[in-house]
């Protein structure tokens, strides 16, 4: 589907894609590590065909700038912000993957006016125990240099979590490497603010956020092995965050914390999502 790009200047220059429609304004956020062609799955399968998509490089990711410092869950929440001022979008709906969904639940909780409906892809108040270590093949994959891009795709294609492969994922990994000496390439993420990120996760009270969230919420779970033959988000956990939101909504799809995003799991997450924007 077509697309363009877009950069604007708020305290940083963000990076956002747009699938225009004429349809309602649809703000996706993608993952930890990830960039703004992460939803290029679901975009194949027709999500912008009935909605306005944005789809965001948040900051230190895909073409946004890539500060030192200052990668709080606040300092994410204020380039959305600006972004949604920039588009001149009172409210939206908002739909994060991940690191995205729980960028999310705390917009919806603490700017309840700008966020109409809320979507959260894989993420919940508590993960799998082991996540840290599950995500450690995906971390130890940054700051490398690669000799060539298609050594890299040969990588991605063999990573423990991509259990089949789509053609959507090709822009995704297109848009995860920059040019790197020798005619390498490396991820544009790097490790360092990668952490400063997850490290500003783990101060925030999941649970009281969640219980302040007045929008109507759809949680969707991909609960297939990712790594170490369990997966990120198991289902019982994922019920047990909807059980905190006022008005939660639980729906389990195909895949992985991954593959969600493409093929038969972004078909149902589609459907999914149109079925929950068209309830009043």
């Amino acid at each position: 589907m077509p697309f363009t790009d877009h950069t604007f200047q708020a305290k940083i220059n963000l990076h956002y894609i747009e699938y225009p429609d004429n349809g309602p304004a649809l703000l996706l956020m993608h993952g930890l590590t990830a960039n703004a062609h992460a939803f290029d799955g679901l975009a194949a399968a027709g999500l912008g065909d009935d909605h306005h998509v944005f789809s965001v490089d948040l900051r230190g990711r895909g073409l946004s700038d890539h500060p030192a410092f200052h990668y709080s869950i606040q300092d994410h929440a204020n380039d959305i912000l600006a972004l949604l001022d920039h588009l001149k979008l009172d409210t939206v709906v908002l739909c994060g993957h991940s690191f995205g969904g729980l960028l999310g639940i705390y917009l919806a909780a603490n700017y309840p006016s700008r966020v109409s409906k809320l979507i959260i892809l894989d993420a919940a108040a508590r993960m799998n125990p082991n996540a840290a270590e599950m995500l450690g093949y995906r971390l130890s994959k940054l700051d490398v240099i690669y000799p060539s891009w298609e050594q890299y795709l040969e990588e991605v294609k063999a990573a423990p979590y991509n259990t089949f492969w789509d053609e959507a994922m090709l822009g995704y990994y297109e848009a995860d490497v920059r040019p790197a000496i020798n005619g390498g390439v490396t991820p544009r993420s790097n490790l360092t603010n990668i952490i400063e990120a997850s490290i500003g996760l783990s101060k925030i009270s999941w649970t009281s956020e969640l219980e302040k969230i007045q929008a109507p919420t759809l949680l969707i779970n991909a609960p297939e092995d990712y790594t170490m033959n369990e997966p990120l988000l198991p289902d019982n956990y994922a019920r047990d965050t909807v059980d905190l939101l006022p008005h939660g909504t639980y729906i389990r799809v195909n895949g992985n914390h991954q593959t969600m995003l493409y093929g038969k799991g972004a078909i149902q997450i589609v459907k999914a999502i149109r079925t929950f924007l068209k309830d009043k």
